[in-house]
């Protein structure tokens, strides 16, 4: 870039006054301000480095996606103040660059960033001496790279729509292939249904102690098949998508009946289930089987992940629009690699998990019209969010137009 107006202060000063100097330089701090204050406005985030790579100037927009504070980052390599940035390899090009990140802290968020090198043109010669052969004429320049520029832009909403997308049809491969796969397994079990029925006719001629011994065969066989076609169904009732049945339900009373269908496997494990339930949470428009099957996958995946003696706190409360219903587990917990791909179909850090179970929990939330949220680090437990709404908002007015609103009440009276 070129020097402009600093270099025509700079080749001027063997010629002007005191006063003229200060004028100079109070309208530099103009100019710097004025710059500062565009800069602080726009939404991208705006990062100045010097050629070693160390902050020289970055907006509040940066600083607000890298949780960083600007006094304490100007000087600093922007390597250092953002681990995991290959800061060398990005910049030795010498070109433009463009490339895309996720960064975790201080929110997960996905980024796009544009690097630039800054370049200057400097004279050869002392700034202002000229060629005494040609009046006018100057040094020529010479370019020198001075630092970079990195520009930030937000994509986390395109980037979450785009995996939606994708999401949303990985889930429809999967219903077709359980369709597929109930199929061909409810044929050979209406077969075996048949079949034990002719096989139950024939005992009837039997003798009474063969008879009753081959019954209670037959009777087993039944209960298995019966199972094994309730189990085909339920999950055929998880994966396919289905429209909540909406009724009033108290979540608490959800909560308890989850957690007592587990008390068995709670007591032989040795863990402390802690239930700190608001009493006084409003009804919700829910579908009760399932809201609790979403609950039983949650607790399912919190004991498997304590293995013994651990402990699991589930804790409900209220906000201006939501109930929450938090579990806190002190398993594990999961890397952020891990917590990335969290929701990803058949993606599963347990040795026989499915892959599915917090797939189906965030569906069934989403139908409900509510949210869910992961938090956790790799050693230290896992905490898990549901926000389901009791206040139903479609619209939001601005405080711009409520104003003008009120005016035309007042107006019109």
């Amino acid at each position: 870039m070129k020097a402009g107006f600093l270099e025509k202060l700079i080749e001027r000063l063997g010629r002007i006054g005191p006063e003229e100097v200060q004028n100079y330089f109070l309208r530099l701090a103009q100019e710097k301000g004025f710059l500062e204050t565009v800069f602080n406005a726009i939404q991208e985030g705006i990062i100045v480095t010097d050629s070693k790579g160390r902050i020289t100037y970055l907006n509040d927009a940066a600083c607000e996606l890298f949780g960083l504070e600007a006094g304490d980052a100007i000087g600093k390599r922007l390597d250092e103040r953002i681990r995991g940035l290959d800061w060398e390899s990005l910049t030795q090009s010498g070109g433009p660059i463009s490339r895309d990140m996720e960064i975790f802290y201080p929110e997960n968020r996905f980024i796009n960033f544009y690097i630039v090198p800054l370049v200057m043109e400097q004279r050869e010669a002392v700034a202002g001496v000229r060629d005494s052969g040609r009046p006018g004429s100057t040094i020529p320049a010479t370019a020198e790279d001075v630092g970079h520029v990195m520009i930030l832009r937000d994509i986390t909403e395109s980037r979450r729509s785009a995996q939606q997308t994708i999401e949303s049809e990985r889930l429809n491969a999967l219903m077709l292939l359980a369709a597929g796969v109930a199929h061909e397994i409810g044929n050979p079990l209406n077969s075996l249904h048949i079949h034990l029925q002719l096989m139950e006719r024939s005992v009837q001629e039997l003798r009474d102690g063969a008879k009753a011994e081959l019954q209670q065969s037959i009777d087993v066989a039944r209960s298995e098949v019966n199972r094994l076609d309730s189990i085909v169904t339920q999950f055929l009732r998880a994966i396919r998508p289905s429209r909540p049945q909406l009724r009033p339900e108290n979540v608490n009373a959800i909560v308890e009946e989850a957690v007592r269908f587990f008390a068995p496997e709670i007591q032989d494990r040795g863990i402390v289930v802690k239930q700190e339930l608001r009493a006084d949470l409003p009804l919700l428009q829910l579908d009760r089987d399932q809201m609790k099957q979403a609950f039983y996958n949650v607790i399912k995946n919190s004991l498997e992940a304590m293995k013994r003696h651990g402990t699991l706190r589930i804790h409900t409360d209220l906000d201006d629009t939501h109930v929450l219903i938090r579990f806190v587990d002190t398993g594990g917990g999961m890397s952020a690699e891990n917590l990335s791909r969290v929701f990803e179909p058949y993606f599963t850090t347990k040795p026989a998990g499915t892959g599915l179970g917090l797939l189906i929990v965030r569906r069934i939330v989403r139908e409900h019209g509510g949210e869910l949220s992961i938090e956790s680090e790799k050693g230290k437990g896992l905490t898990l969010t549901i926000r389901l709404p009791y206040i139903e908002k479609r619209i939001r007015m601005l405080e711009a137009g409520e104003a003008r609103d009120q005016g035309s009440e007042v107006g019109g009276q």
